[in-house]
């Protein structure tokens, strides 16, 4: 399972990393402590208080991939869902919750999984899923 610094959760959250840290401190997003002192916090557990905190306006992040698709959507996966050949996959980003249908051999291969950062693209009737 990935883990996230201080400073990734801020940016996957839309917020500063002074924030998380207070959020870590009263005890809202759990948070360990690692050998060097640095905090670090589960992907599981951020998805979860992603899906939570999800209301309010949050602007995309500013290092995304030069892309001819206009609607992008960073966020972290929440649920992945698997059948003998399909997947959905579950996006939480900001406020906006994207669900994608896609093919369970890719989200094997990409290592799709909840605590993921990924980001959901929109082109017409698709959505692409690109690793964060």
């Amino acid at each position: 399972m990935p883990s996230y610094s201080i400073g990734q959760a801020a940016d996957l959250l839309c917020v500063s990393p002074e924030t998380v840290r207070r959020w870590a401190d009263a005890g809202r997003l759990p948070a360990l402590r690692g050998p060097d002192g640095c905090r670090s916090i589960d992907g599981a557990a951020l998805a979860g208080f992603a899906k939570e905190r999800a209301a309010g306006p949050h602007p995309p992040p500013s290092h995304a991939p030069a892309t001819s698709v206009r609607n992008s959507f960073a966020g972290i996966v929440t649920r992945v869902r698997l059948d003998e050949v399909a997947a959905q996959v579950e996006v939480q980003s900001g406020p906006h919750r994207v669900v994608s249908l896609v093919t369970r051999e890719s989200v094997e291969q990409l290592g799709i999984e909840v605590g993921v950062t990924v980001t959901a693209r929109v082109k017409s009737t698709e959505v692409h899923i690109d690793l964060g």
